[in-house]
């Protein structure tokens, strides 16, 4: 009888019952508990580990550098960074309406644990969320143009409920790349979010885009449409780190 149990259980990939409930049904005998009490416990069981697993398969795809969360962000040490506003857009309704967030702030004041903080945020309520360096999207974008791939990649990014896109400014975009980060701007225009960090401010985002000015405004015009936008203006975390430990500056 166990083992054609097992089998249908396994044929199910209720995996989690299939591992506790003999020690489940020896605990209910204890408790006296009624078949539907023993039923219920193993499905409460099987449902949370299938929501644990799917949690860390939709981490996993997301490809972030670290696991950063809100609540671990010192605001004290970013007077200029609004709290309750980055709680407020941490509520993720800005996915819901289609809109973006922008952080926008010199190096190492916390831009990308925000941006993470977000992602790990959204992969917890079940969106879909992908984050790149936006170099590494640019050199993505521009090699499926290459080899006549390039709509096919943005079908596949249209899926995604939030791109999160760091270090825009790190290394200069030449006509090309304006183009392509163009494109992948304007297909999500309206229909999905991104969240975008950069060390520029707008009025500097010509020396990103010194060779299409164009195409800034464009990126620019359709990013900020709908968005949220936070300018932190404050001192280095990583900078702290190194004065309070007196260890290397990474």
């Amino acid at each position: 009888m166990h083992s054609r149990l097992e089998a249908q259980l396994k044929a199910l990939s209720l995996r989690k019952v299939l591992a506790h409930y003999q020690e489940e049904a020896q605990g209910a005998a204890q408790r006296k508990l009624s078949y539907e009490d023993y039923l219920g416990s193993l499905i409460e069981m099987e449902a949370m580990d299938k929501s644990e697993r799917s949690l860390h398969a939709r981490l996993q795809k997301a490809r972030f550098p670290a696991m950063k969360t809100i609540e671990e962000f010192d605001f004290t040490f970013q007077p200029s960074l609004n709290e309750k506003q980055m709680i407020a857009v941490g509520s993720l309704s800005f996915i819901e309406k289609r809109e973006n967030v922008l952080l926008l702030g010199p190096p190492g004041v916390g831009k990308t644990h925000l941006a993470v903080a977000l992602g790990v945020k959204a992969c917890m309520a079940r969106y879909r969320v992908l984050f790149m360096r936006c170099q590494d999207l640019l050199q993505q974008l521009g090699a499926a143009k290459v080899t006549g791939k390039l709509g096919s990649l943005l079908v596949s990014f249209s899926y995604l409920h939030l791109i999160i896109l760091d270090e825009l400014g790190y290394m200069p975009i030449d006509k090309e790349q304006a183009n392509l980060l163009f494109q992948l701007v304007s297909s999500r225009y309206e229909k999905g979010s991104i969240v975008l960090t950069s060390n520029y401010g707008f009025e500097d985002w010509g020396e990103i885009f010194s060779v299409d000015q164009v195409a800034a405004a464009a990126i620019v015009d359709r990013l900020v449409h709908h968005s949220h936008i936070f300018a932190i203006n404050g001192n280095s975390f990583r900078m702290k780190e190194k004065l309070k430990g007196g260890g290397p500056l990474k």
